[in-house]
C-alpha cells in the first residue's frame, strides 16, 4: 500500500508481538521500521487526508479527528501491553520511511534516554472532586483540599515523577464537582498494584469527595525533554 507514513511512537523491539488484527490510523494495520536498534511503529495513510494542508483541514472535523484519535490509541494501548513505548504526537507524519529514519537520526539520543527513563513504567491518571452541597458547600471544599494533599503525598511515595495540571474547567466537571486534584503519575509497573490499593482504599473515605482514577497508559506526560515537544513530523 502506498501513502505517507503516520508514526505513533519509538520504542525498543518488542518482546512479544503485537495481536495479528490491529488496526491503525486509516485501517491501516501497524508496523515496526527499524533504525540502529530502536523502532519506529508506523501505518500507510493517503495523502488526501494527511498531507499538510490536508491534515490541517481534517484536525477541525470533530468527527474525523475523534476517530483518528481513538485508532491511534488503540495502538499505543496494544503497544504498551508489549513494551514502554515513546508515543508521539497525533498527526505525526512523514513522506516516506527514509524520512521517518531521518527523525530518529535526528532525536536518536533523546529517544534512547528517555526510554531509559520510561522503561518498566506507566502513566496513572488521578482525580479529585469537591461534590457541591448548597448548605456545606465551604466544609466539603476545605475537607476535599485537605484529602487530595493527602493522597497526593500518598500517591507520590509510590511514583518516580509527577505532573500537576491545572484543574479543569467547571463547566467540563459539573457532574462530579469542583475538580481540585489533576494529576498524573509516573509508576514503575512493579509499584502499580499497590498505587491503585492506595486510590481504592480511599474511596468512600469521605462524604462529598470523589475520586477518579485513570490507566495504566503510555506515559504521554513524562516525554517531553527539556520542555520540547516530540516532533510533528515534517512537511508532507
Amino acid at each position: 500500500m502506498t501513502g505517507l507514513r503516520y508514526v505513533y511512537a519509538v520504542c525498543r523491539p518488542l518482546g512479544a508481538p503485537l495481536q495479528a488484527d490491529l488496526s491503525g490510523v486509516a485501517g491501516d494495520p501497524p508496523r515496526l521500521l527499524a533504525h540502529h536498534g530502536l523502532i519506529a511503529v508506523v501505518s500507510h495513510v493517503p495523502a488526501r487526508d494527511f498531507a499538510q494542508e490536508a491534515l490541517r483541514h481534517r484536525l477541525a472535523d470533530v468527527d474525523w479527528l475523534a476517530g483518528t484519535a481513538r485508532a491511534h490509541q488503540q495502538v499505543i494501548d496494544a503497544l504498551t501491553a508489549v513494551t514502554t513505548p515513546l508515543p508521539l504526537r497525533l498527526g505525526t507524519v512523514f513522506r516516506d520511511d527514509s524520512g521517518v529514519r531521518v527523525m530518529m537520526e535526528e532525536r536518536e539520543d533523546d529517544f534512547r534516554r528517555t526510554l531509559e527513563r520510561l522503561a518498566g513504567r506507566v502513566e496513572w491518571g488521578v482525580r479529585v472532586y469537591a461534590q457541591s452541597a448548597r448548605d456545606a458547600e465551604d466544609d466539603i471544599r476545605q475537607r476535599a483540599e485537605r484529602f487530595a494533599g493527602r493522597l497526593h503525598t500518598a500517591l507520590s511515595a509510590h511514583a518516580e515523577d509527577v505532573r500537576l495540571r491545572p484543574p479543569q474547567a467547571s463547566v467540563l466537571t459539573e457532574a462530579c464537582g469542583q475538580n481540585l486534584l489533576n494529576a498524573a503519575y509516573l509508576v514503575p509497573r512493579a509499584h502499580s498494584e499497590e498505587f491503585v490499593e492506595t486510590v481504592d482504599r480511599t474511596k468512600g473515605e469521605e462524604s462529598g469527595i470523589h475520586v477518579e482514577l485513570a490507566g495504566p497508559w503510555a506515559a504521554y506526560s513524562f516525554v517531553e525533554s527539556a520542555g520540547e515537544p516530540w516532533p510533528p513530523g515534517e512537511e508532507a
